[in-house]
């Protein structure tokens, strides 16, 4: 960690790609069911067991998969997201980032903070960008099959990734480092030179935790859909977000641009540090 780090972490559904990962192929065709089916009976089992969204979808997707004899392999995972649709521009991005920070004497890192599921990012063609997919996951048997839950992250439990970052205690089983006692001075990625990338309802609390620390949290809408502009305008206006643009990644773009201020931000920040 010769240079300063800085940290880009991204939700994944209507951030870096449309729409909900298991709603492109995997409900619909897998399943057999609808999208709308789907998610009401997993809201019908979060309530008659009393317990979290994200868990009830990740039992229902493994129930009905056992019911209609789908592969439920780590690898058959990894080959459905291979087949997500990502945002134009997405590909090349952290490549043009990671050079502009590079210039400004940044290490620029990334992260995925997402209650979507880890083994459907794990086999995107961008996830060998990232230094950790923090995502909702799935245990694995001997046979490395899928048997339930690993990992639950929903709305309020995306905030502690951010204090992983923060301090630099990455693994996600570590109760010890993420709990212990640490100077602001001593944290290895201050809020100032993180930016968090969201769309929506289940980045509410991210996006004030970046706020309320002064860091740089980002709505992103999908052009195509007036239902999420309009939604990031409301994070805009409820003092959720403090910049906003549409999920186009390409060079020159709004979300480019901005990124790039974003940058040259921190490495101001960094060198007011150094200099006073």
């Amino acid at each position: 960690m010769s240079r300063p780090l800085a940290v880009f972490a991204y939700d994944f559904d209507g951030t870096l790609a449309p729409g909900n990962m298991q709603e492109h192929a995997f409900i619909p065709d897998e399943l057999g069911m609808a999208h709308a089916e789907f998610w009401a009976e997993t809201r019908r089992l979060a309530e008659a067991q009393r317990g979290d969204g994200i868990l009830a979808y990740m039992h229902l997707m493994l129930e009905k998969a056992r019911e209609k004899g789908v592969e439920l392999s780590r690898e058959s995972w990894r080959a459905r997201g291979a087949g997500l649709r990502l945002f134009p521009g997405v590909q090349a991005w952290f490549a043009r980032q990671n050079a502009r920070a590079d210039a400004l004497g940044l290490d620029l890192r990334h992260f995925i903070i997402s209650s979507g599921n880890r083994e459907l990012i794990e086999g995107t063609p961008i996830a060998h960008e990232f230094d950790r997919i923090y995502a909702s996951a799935f245990m694995f048997d001997a046979n490395d099959d899928a048997v339930g839950a690993a990992l639950a992250i929903n709305y309020t439990g995306k905030t502690q990734y951010l204090f992983r970052i923060n301090k630099w205690t990455l693994d996600e089983w570590d109760n010890d480092g993420i709990n212990a006692v640490q100077a602001e001075r001593d944290r290895a990625v201050p809020f100032d030179r993180i930016a968090f990338f969201g769309d929506g309802l289940t980045d509410i609390p991210v996006m004030r935790v970046m706020t309320d620390h002064g860091g740089h949290p980002v709505a992103v809408y999908d052009p195509e859909t007036p239902l999420t502009e309009a939604a990031a305008a409301k994070l805009l206006a409820d003092g959720r977000a403090r910049l906003a643009a549409g999920g186009d990644y390409r060079e020159g773009s709004e979300l480019d641009t901005l990124a790039a201020e974003l940058l040259q931000q921190m490495a101001r920040g960094v060198r007011a540090e150094l200099f006073g």
